[in-house]
């Protein structure tokens, strides 16, 4: 190709761009004198360029835009929807013309007339609603228009040279600096160090070559917007917010068209049309919003609208129809991991399929393609209110910092922005790695992390033997962690591409070579997730391989073991600190009590039938209860498992260290009460005497669930009190009782919780007292039902984290 065409192609190509987002910003603001001077001024260079290049069809159809575009500057022409619609589409017609002008060297054949015709006819077209771009969208554009930043044109193809070229300085680099660790020789040390300096200070100067504003990305979507405002015949305003963001040159392009994607999903799915919106108290018109922002080494970009959300209900049919989910998994779905089934190949709710969207095809792409490139996507959506989807990508994916580990005698890099934290594990240390039906767990924080040996995963090593350090990682919104040898030093390593022969192994993401020569592999931490079985909630819902809690608000997971008698007993895993086993050399006694030294404190040793004289095995067993740093130990002699499973008390106890027996995974088994042995310790969770507390009054018919909340909200330093029934709760409020907040269950024999918020609600006496529901009932009816009865918010019953967090935003006043 001629040398000044290629110019005028690349210069024609950006001053289009331009001319396609002033155009719409124009629409807007028709008394914009500088936005119409700069596209005439734009639209009249490509004319005139063409002339002297001798493109008589290209230079036909800019010369038509211009004349509309100057009849409208010279005020003899409205700016009407039809004339910047034909304006587009002859800019369009542009496009085309140029894109074959790339590919031959020649206009292709043809004209334009059609287009010049109608062109000149829609000066005097009717108006039509119009799109709106808010000002924020006007700054980001208009900043990428010009800014008399001096500059000279660069191929892509020289930058991508000079990369390569760095990347292999950085091996080098990396190489003499591992020698210089071997010889250690100071002579080299001093020059070898201005030498890394400026290896980093090039490295970065050309990666900046690469980065480029992130509304670069999304530059042409005010117009798709306005198309699909027009197309839809609904009102839509289109914010942009962080444009400025600066996203590498290689990630960019994979973006674009998933956020086209995704925006047309919110027009088409999520805005609503005027009038239902004007029925719901809504503006008439729309709104999508979209950001960026950059959180360490990652971008995290949020798309929102404000629409009608999505139907749970209607998702969860429509997934059972397409045999994603059997119809009693469904049913125990929860609101959040429904929605991620929009991300399920196959799986649309639109009623028919549109030009638009509606044939089941794409936020599986969407979802694929950004996993692909070491990012994730989640969704969370609101009925009536929106759905926001939330993406976080690395800046680039050229070079990066690893941490680099060893397992079964090999080594691996991990990408550093994945890795949230390391921990070392073994007899002497604080984190101990547990077996549970022989799945790798470790407790931390509270949580419960499953665990891997990264030896066993890739097939090199005998699997549990050795794995000193754990490395908790993040893949999308979940944590595991990784079992390995040995941790070395972080470095960073320039990405080659995998082999072809291992493409079909998704644990790696890459390779690199190392400072010493070496060439190792790179994990991929959303690939490891998906071997795990635990691909991100989203992969959970779509399969249902793994048990989630959330989706099963009507069980709880409980921990089942033997002691004293054959009879299984069971306590709430959630209130389990840690699993310990105590030598019998370690038990010292106190008092007559035997104790044992566990993190610098002497803990009393506790017996699940006799807690004053128990006999303590060679090796013992314990759970630990740890409530606010009042710790005991509980002997047992076996753990046998852990079961998610509905705890319905089918018998009471009298005795105060059981709440009573229930049938769990088919066997009678009693429920301990918990506070009962933490009352050993003087602990918290007894009921709180502090006359100025909080009160906070239980309704809940059963009784297992009355003594699990109980000590929860007073270890939290809340005056609790239960009643059994409503009809009791009612009572409480005749005999003068007040309480600052109520926590009631929903489905109770006799006066149902509906029934008791909405005679709480006609009564002055508890009417401004904040009501929580307490209920594995989540589903949209339930919470409208719910929330026309009365009830401030609802939480599911053996969420306790955000149980402790609705009780305390409440009493705080705050929305749910």
């Amino acid at each position: 190709m001629d040398e000044l065409l290629g110019d005028f192609l690349a210069e024609t190509a950006e001053n289009l761009q331009t001319v396609d987002n002033e155009i719409v910003l124009f629409e807007r603001d028709p008394g914009n004198r500088d936005v119409l001077n700069n596209i005439f001024r734009l639209v009249h260079t490509i004319k005139g360029t063409c002339g002297f290049l001798n493109l008589p069809r290209l230079e036909r159809l800019a010369h038509a835009a211009e004349t509309v575009l100057g009849k409208v500057r010279d005020g003899q022409a409205q700016v009407t929807p039809a004339v910047v619609s034909e304006t587009l589409s002859a800019i369009d017609g542009i496009k085309v013309i140029l894109a074959a002008l790339e590919a031959s060297g020649k206009e292709p054949a043809g004209d334009d007339e059609d287009q010049i015709a109608r062109l000149n006819a829609a000066i005097a077209a009717p108006e039509v609603p119009k799109v709106e771009i808010v000002p924020e969208t006007v700054n980001a554009v208009e900043a990428g228009a010009g800014r008399g930043i001096q500059s000279i044109r660069v191929s892509v193809a020289l930058l991508e040279q000079l990369m390569t070229t760095v990347s292999e300085l950085v091996l080098t680099r990396n190489e003499l600096l591992q020698h210089l660790r071997t010889l250690k020789d100071d002579r080299l040390a001093v020059p070898l160090q201005r030498l890394s300096a400026q290896v980093g200070e090039l490295q970065e100067s050309v990666m900046r070559t690469r980065m480029q504003p992130i509304s670069n990305a999304w530059s042409a979507l005010p117009r798709l917007v306005r198309s699909l405002s027009v197309e839809l015949d609904k009102p839509i305003e289109l914010e942009m917010q962080g444009g400025e963001t600066e996203l590498d040159r290689q990630l960019l392009e994979l973006i674009k068209d998933p956020l086209a994607h995704m925006v047309r999903n919110a027009a088409d799915h999520g805005i609503e049309a005027a009038e239902e919106r004007k029925a719901a108290g809504k503006a008439a018109r729309g709104r999508i919003v979209l950001k960026a922002v950059q959180e360490g080494g990652h971008i995290v970009i949020t798309l929102a609208d404000d629409g009608r959300g999505i139907d749970v209900a209607r998702l969860k049919a429509k997934a059972v129809a397409l045999r994603l989910v059997n119809e009693a998994d469904a049913v125990h779905l929860s609101a959040l991991q429904a929605q991620r089934l929009v991300f399920h190949p196959g799986l649309s709710t639109a009623e028919q399929v549109t030009s638009v969207s509606g044939r089941g095809v794409g936020m599986d792409v969407v979802r694929a393609n950004i996993e692909k490139i070491g990012g994730a996507i989640d969704i969370e959506s609101t009925p009536g209110k929106g759905t926001e989807f939330t993406i976080r990508i690395p800046l680039t994916l050229a070079i990066l910092p690893a941490l680099i580990v060893a397992s079964g005698g090999q080594r691996f890099a991990m990408p550093q922005m994945t890795v949230v934290e390391l921990l070392r594990v073994g007899a002497n240390n604080e984190h101990v790695v547990e077996y549970v039906n022989n799945a790798a767990v470790m407790r931390l924080r509270g949580r419960l992390l499953p665990l891997i040996h990264l030896s066993t995963l890739l097939g090199i090593g005998n699997g549990r033997s050795g794995g000193d350090y754990v490395l908790i990682a993040r893949a999308g919104n979940i944590s595991f962690g990784l079992i390995v040898d040995n941790i070395f030093d972080t470095e960073e390593v320039v990405v080659k591409p995998v082999a072809p022969i291992l493409k079909t192994l998704n644990v790696y993401s890459g390779n690199a070579i190392l400072g010493d020569g070496a060439v190792i592999m790179i994990l991929d931490a959303n690939g490891i997730a998906e071997s795990l079985g635990i691909a991100g909630e989203s992969d959970a819902a779509d399969t249902l391989e793994v048990p989630v809690r959330e989706a099963t608000q009507e069980t709880d997971a409980m921990l089942l073991f033997r002691a004293g008698s054959a009879h299984p007993k069971a306590v709430p895993l959630s209130l389990v600190a840690r699993l310990e086993e105590f030598e019998a050399a370690a038990v010292e006694w106190s008092e007559g009590r035997p104790v044992v030294q566990y993190r610098d404190a002497l803990v009393p040793l506790l017996a699940v039938d006799d807690p004053l004289t128990p006999r303590v095995g060679a090796r013992q067993p314990a759970l630990i209860f740890d409530d606010r740093g009042a710790i005991v130990a509980l002997m047992v002699d076996e753990v046998l498992d852990i079961v998610d499973a509905h705890i319905d008390i089918c018998m009471t106890s009298d005795l105060p260290s059981r709440i009573g027996t229930a049938v769990i995974a088919g066997r009678a088994t009693e429920i301990l009460d918990v506070a009962h042995y933490l009352s050993q310790a003087g602990s918290a969770a007894a009921p709180a005497d502090d006359e100025g507390a909080r009160r906070v009054l239980i309704v809940d018919d059963s009784a297992f669930f009355r003594n699990m909340l109980k000590p929860l909200l007073a270890s939290a330093g809340y005056r609790a009190m239960t009643a059994a029934s409503a009809d009791e709760a009612l009572a409480l409020r005749e005999s003068g009782e007040y309480f600052d907040l109520i926590l009631s269950d929903i489905e109770m024999p006799g006066l149902s919780g509906v029934d008791f918020a909405r005679a709480v609600r006609g009564d002055e006496r508890w009417r401004e007292t904040p009501l929580v529901a307490l209920s594995s009932l989540a589903g949209d009816e339930h919470v409208r039902q719910g929330e026309a009865a009365g009830f401030d918010q609802y939480v599911a019953k053996f969420d306790r984290s955000r149980l402790l967090d609705a009780v305390a935003r409440q009493l705080k006043g705050e929305a749910a």
